[in-house]
């Protein structure tokens, strides 16, 4: 674990360590039955409410636990390293839907929304990527038509996590322009709404016990009172948020490259070749030692983003890097971890090539890989 200042070491453990004991006991014994079946195992999702893990960031007034992104951060590698399935799930409630609203909403939605998501009564989505529009998320189809006291919804949003299972979903539309910064609207939406539906669970090759389907809106009727700021402020909100939602696919990255990296080493331990432990070999023990090198850096770039998120200062930059480096190093571990497991680590019975999947989609959501060094690029250029 990347170095931690002694005021915080002593907090740091004892969440890491009730996450850890929460994920061996209610996650770790059903990981591949999940995985397999693409179960989106929501009452689980209620339960990590009672434990203060579906409301990190929330302040206490609002039902939350009050905690910051070190926590935040800690919170997400733990449950990582089982499942990445439900780390991601757990990330995307926090630091997108949850987030959302609680960054940029009013006092009378926060009070509304905030406590049922923060207890885990509700699970939240959040909706920005649509079919034809991935990175190019300015140029959105998807309307809101303003009539009278309401906006008149049509559209689809793709790749949305929980769009099945959520309560309610935050959801930027085009109320301007296209391709406008300031032509984009956040509403909030709750399931029900006449107009508002889901598409079918998507198949995936990873990631597979975390909801993932379409939202379709048809002459869906959403009063102003759901507007979250002001009318063309959606899509600069969105871009602050994703600033803190690069740093929670850092810490699911990281997490995932842990698990990977640890089932590794420990079956090296195991495993004799030659009548020897295969760690004495130094083809693997040089692969073991990479791994542990930038999984140090991969945390020490998130910490970082992390702690400039806490303090308030920007860290668009840091963030991009952390989850572009944490993102490709979780792959590159992952593949690693199979390689040394040989032809056990292509079978489902070891952990490896269920983290080799999942690591995958860390290099995608939340932007590419290449839109993070284009962030960066723009960044270093100023």
């Amino acid at each position: 674990m990347a170095y931690l200042t002694s005021e915080n070491n002593e907090q740091m453990e004892q969440i890491r360590q009730s996450t850890r004991d929460f994920a061996e006991k209610f996650i770790r014994p059903h990981v591949m039955e999940w995985d397999e079946a693409q179960t989106f195992p929501i009452d689980l999702f209620h339960k990590m409410g009672e434990y203060g893990l579906m409301g990190v960031l929330v302040p206490e007034t609002y039902g939350g636990s009050g905690l910051g992104y070190q926590e935040y951060i800690t919170i997400i590698d733990e449950i990582s390293k089982v499942c990445g399935s439900i780390g991601l799930s757990v990330a995307a409630h926090n630091s997108l839907c949850t987030n959302h609203i609680l960054t940029f909403a009013n006092e009378s939605q926060k009070q509304k929304y905030l406590p049922k998501l923060a207890s885990g009564e509700w699970i939240g989505a959040w909706g920005l990527t649509e079919t034809g529009t991935g990175s190019d998320a300015g140029g959105m189809m998807t309307t809101a038509v303003e009539d009278g006291d309401y906006f008149v919804l049509n559209g689809s949003k793709n790749f949305i996590t929980h769009a099945i299972s959520s309560e309610v979903a935050v959801v930027i539309t085009r109320t301007g322009k296209q391709g406008d910064s300031h032509g984009m609207t956040a509403f909030i939406i709750e399931k029900g709404l006449d107009g508002f539906s889901a598409g079918k669970k998507e198949n995936k090759l990873g990631m597979r016990a975390s909801e993932t389907a379409c939202l379709f809106f048809d002459n869906c009727r959403v009063h102003k009172d759901q507007i979250i700021g002001k009318v063309g402020d959606g899509f600069v909100q969105s871009l602050k948020l994703l600033d803190g939602g690069r740093i929670s696919i850092a810490a699911l990255a990281l997490g995932i490259a842990k698990g990977a990296y640890e089932a590794a080493l420990r079956y090296s331990r195991e495993r004799k070749q030659f009548g020897q432990e295969i760690f004495n070999f130094q083809g693997i023990s040089f692969k073991l030692a990479d791994m542990a090198t930038e999984i140090e850096a991969s945390e020490l770039l998130t910490r970082q983003a992390g702690q400039m998120k806490n303090d308030g200062v920007k860290n668009t930059k840091e963030a991009a890097m952390a989850k572009y480096f944490a993102s490709e190093t979780a792959v590159r571990v992952s593949n690693e971890a199979i390689q040394i497991h040989g032809g056990y680590g292509y079978l489902k019975d070891f952990p490896v090539e269920k983290h080799y999947r999942d690591a995958k989609l860390c290099t995608i959501g939340e932007g590419t890989s290449e839109i993070q060094k284009l962030v960066i690029a723009r960044e270093i250029g100023r």
